[in-house]
């Protein structure tokens, strides 16, 4: 009879102790599920370049956030921060992201160095425009040379980061371009190097993008690497200003941008695309 009392005794510990760890791990696993969403808004080539589809299900698996992620161009990026539409941004145009900052948008850390590459000028093998003749490295002449040919320039004209950054060669080149052969696409990266293989023409892409999509096209690098820095493609992360309403998640927010600059997360930003294309696709800087 006592046997029969301990072995019951014991089969009733055994099983409490069992619901206490199922139990347990029930609790650990709500602890990182359905904290919510934030809304990350990015530019286009985060998005294209396939860094977003690698890194972002780290952060939901570790964090507990569902990332709802809002591919538009920078300038469209910050303007959903400044109307409150988003909780935290990751863009690359840093002298419009200095005027969100000092307009009050974000919170109070401001902007943080996230990663870099740089930007490319891509063509038609045959290059009509002569511009890895004569330009091989210098954007400016590059530049000139396709507008002086009126030779097809396909521009992203979507405010995005990239946008601004061929507006700002133009403006430098003293040059002023427009007619049949300047087609404003409105358009994300990806679609953009599409239109221009179509055309066989020209544009401006970031090295990420088109080192994800340009093996599919017939376009090659003309002009990079342009010593004076002109072609630097800089990334930042912005925590919308929690005061803007009170949908911001600013909480969830906060965890990404720290994650975002983390060592093991720049790691991983470092690591991108160097297995796939010998190289990656972004440099980790964050400070």
């Amino acid at each position: 009879m006592k046997k029969k009392i301990l072995t019951v005794v014991l089969a009733l510990a055994v099983l409490f102790s069992m619901t206490a760890i199922l139990s347990g791990c029930g609790n650990e696993e709500k602890s990182t599920e359905n904290k919510g969403k934030i809304i990350l808004a990015t530019t286009t080539s985060t998005k294209d370049s396939g860094l977003l589809d690698e890194i972002l299900p780290v952060f939901e698996k570790k964090s507990g956030y569902t990332v709802d992620v809002v591919s538009v161009g920078s300038g469209e990026a910050m303007k959903m921060g400044e109307n409150g539409e988003a909780d935290v941004l990751l863009v690359h145009s840093p002298a419009a992201e200095k005027e969100y900052v000092d307009g009050g948008h974000a919170d109070e850390d401001g902007r943080m160095d996230v990663m870099y590459n740089d930007f490319v000028v891509i063509g038609p093998e045959a290059d009509p425009a002569g511009v890895s003749k004569n330009a091989q490295d210098d954007a400016l002449a590059a530049f000139e040379s396709i507008m002086e040919n009126r030779q097809i320039f396909v521009s992203r004209a979507d405010d995005s980061g990239t946008h601004k950054k061929e507006l700002s060669i133009w403006e430098k080149a003293g040059l002023n371009p427009s007619g049949d052969w300047y087609i404003e696409a409105a358009a994300g990266m990806g679609d953009v190097i599409t239109m221009t293989d179509e055309k066989a023409g020209y544009t401006l892409s970031d090295r990420a993008t088109w080192l994800n999509v340009g093996g599919q096209t017939a376009l090659k690098i003309l002009c990079e690497k342009d010593p004076s820095g002109l072609l630097n493609n800089q990334y930042g992360v912005i925590c919308v200003n929690p005061e803007k309403n009170e949908n911001i998640n600013h909480e969830g927010a906060k965890e990404f941008q720290e994650w975002l600059v983390s060592e093991d997360t720049q790691n991983l930003i470092g690591e991108y695309g160097v297995e796939e294309y010998g190289e990656a696709l972004f440099v980790p800087n964050a400070k």
